[in-house]
């Protein structure tokens, strides 16, 4: 019997693997029966509203959350790399702790949209934007994670490179068999697999269970970065001259340093602030993402600190500043107990590479494809989708390597991100009042479909910002090419705080003059599957005394007052 067992087995994976090389069709997944979408609209149960039993996130799986993001090499660099620009030390750090409110606040503002309603960002773009527009959302959120992540998976590969020359150190001088336009080594790209390897595994965590490997992270980074500081300041017998410097310039050139340095180190998170209901509608409580207003500064700003005075202290110990805490333990590997350091310090330092980009990256990327094609892909799907084509697809390394110009646009790319932030804060607080609909959010034909499935305050709201921005964006690209007036330097140099508020008054301003009041409901009509089902049991048993109750429950926005005493009644 087991053998006939496992021969059908092994014939049914034959079956599987035929249909796939053969069939596209084979690929497409299942119809789901959604536990709120309309039974014409094709969903999967990843893009539902998170269930009951899956709301595992408390406020210490947000502190975790953040600690991930924001504990890793490139936080780390960001802040010394302010200096460089001449401005001072003191300056670099209150670059990033405004940086780092600027980022707080908004990310807080939207959380509560996933937080209260338990919906993803690509669906809650959708009361804003307009069931279909909110697409243009969502690809442009899709197309920065698949090249952030590709990035941050080549340069995990560096990571790899200091592990294995620890063990090996003749590995630190294998031999290159691959062209100089392959934009990598032959060590390079093997770290590279080894890396993608190593990572794609952790991809496939549950996005509820990843606050694990978050205080995995948490346990094991800790030590290791404050080890690396104190022992660095020892070493340079706590001296150090470049945290000391002074400023190089000074007056109006200095104010807009300020900005641009802001901008930069903004934008670099700018997209958390945007899909943060992601992870935020795994929320256990509605004040549990409440934490993040507070640690994302504390965080972000210590871990600025850290690289600053490591900079500083590198400069004395070897004569040459590093920014990069990677680059101060390939320092390490000249004696055994060194090459045993580094080994550890630098294991730890891929796994922060890790996690940072299974959450920021690879986890958004995956939400974003799942909405755009649901028929082929869920959210596991999703993450091998991005580790296929971020991680070989892309070629990162050709990018970190050589694409100057490339690396430029993607990162003021980042304009767009602001302007949709903006708009969702203003839409969700201000215009709504914290009211959706969130069956009607799943329905194309619903009340958020507005005229042809655009909300046309959004988009002029969106489209006045960022067009002055273009000039500026194409000069930064190629910058020998494109003359622009000072006044649109100037401009781009705040782009993000500009884009923002100014996204947060013209959408505020249109939706006052000219208020679509189809979509400005009473009431919250909640997706959560067993508040409808509670409903039901009261109307059966004849405790809200409408028997229409369950219908407009799940498809149509509350109309009537009666629903909110209903839902109350309920809750008791």
């Amino acid at each position: 019997m087991d053998s006939f067992t496992f021969r059908e087995r092994g014939q049914r994976i034959k079956d599987k693997t035929r249909a796939r090389l053969t069939d596209r069709h084979s690929w497409k997944l299942p119809k789901q029966t959604s536990s709120i979408a309309p039974s014409y609209v094709w969903s999967n149960a990843d893009q539902d509203p998170v269930p009951e039993d899956k709301r595992t996130w408390t406020s210490w799986a947000f502190i975790g959350y953040w600690y991930s993001d924001l504990v890793t090499v490139s936080t780390w660099t960001a802040a010394s790399a302010i200096m460089t620009t001449g401005l001072t030390a003191t300056d670099a750090i209150l670059i990033v702790l405004v940086a780092a409110i600027c980022n707080a606040i908004p990310t807080v503002l939207n959380g509560a949209i996933g937080a209260d309603l338990h919906i993803p960002f690509p669906i809650a773009c959708r009361a804003s934007y307009g069931y279909w527009l909110s697409y243009f959302c969502v690809v442009t959120r899709a197309i920065l994670a698949l090249f952030w992540f590709g990035v941050q998976s080549a340069n995990g590969g560096s990571c790899v490179t200091a592990i294995i020359t620890a063990i090996w150190p003749s590995y630190a001088h294998l031999p290159n068999s691959l062209p100089k336009s392959a934009g990598t080594t032959s060590q390079g790209l093997l770290s590279y697999f080894i890396y993608w390897c190593i990572q794609f595994p952790l991809l496939l965590i549950p996005s509820h269970r990843l606050q694990y490997l978050f205080w995995v992270k948490t346990v094991l980074v800790t030590p290791m970065a404050l080890a690396m500081v104190v022992w660095i300041t020892v070493a340079a017998g706590g001296n150090g001259e470049f945290f000391y410097a002074p400023a190089t310039v000074g007056g109006s050139a200095r104010a807009w340093l300020w900005l641009s340095n802001l901008t930069s180190v903004t934008g670099g998170y700018s997209t958390l602030a945007v899909n943060i209901p992601d992870f935020s509608r795994f929320s256990k409580t509605r004040g549990a993402q409440l934490w993040q207003l507070p640690f994302i500064p504390l965080f972000k700003t210590l871990v600025g600190i850290f690289g600053i005075v490591s900079a500083s202290a590198s400069k004395q110990v070897y004569g040459t500043v590093y920014w990069s805490p990677l680059d101060i333990i390939n320092r390490w590997q000249g004696s055994p107990g060194g090459r045993a350091a580094a080994f550890f310090a630098a294991s730890i330092w891929l796994l922060a590479q890790i996690s940072v980009n299974v959450s920021a990256n690879g986890i958004s990327f995956a939400n974003d494809v799942t909405t755009l094609a649901p028929k082929w892909f869920n959210i596991r799907r999703g993450v091998v989708l991005v580790q296929v084509l971020g991680g070989w697809a892309l070629c990162p390394w050709i990018i970190v390597s050589s694409a100057a110009a490339f690396l430029n646009f993607m990162s003021a790319y980042a304009i767009f991100m602001a302007p949709i932030a903006g708009v969702l804060v203003a839409d969700y607080w201000v215009v709504k009042k914290r009211r959706y609909d969130v069956p009607a959010l799943y329905d194309p034909e619903g009340i958020y479909r507005y005229k042809y499935g655009v909300n046309w305050r959004a988009l002029v709201a969106t489209a006045i910002v960022i067009v002055p921005l273009l000039p500026a964006l194409a000069k930064k690209v190629t910058p020998a090419n494109v003359h622009i007036s000072q006044g649109l330097v100037n401009l781009f140099t705040f782009n993000w705080l500009y884009g923002f508020f100014v996204a947060v008054v013209l959408y505020c301003g249109l939706n006052y003059w000219f208020p679509d009041r189809t979509t400005l409901i009473p009431h919250v009509v909640p997706g959560d599957a067993s508040v409808v089902r509670a409903v039901d049991a009261d109307v059966e048993s004849g405790t809200t005394g409408d028997e229409k109750m369950r219908e407009e429950v799940r498809t149509e926005p509350e109309r009537d007052p009666s629903i909110k005493e209903a839902r109350d009644i309920t809750a008791i």
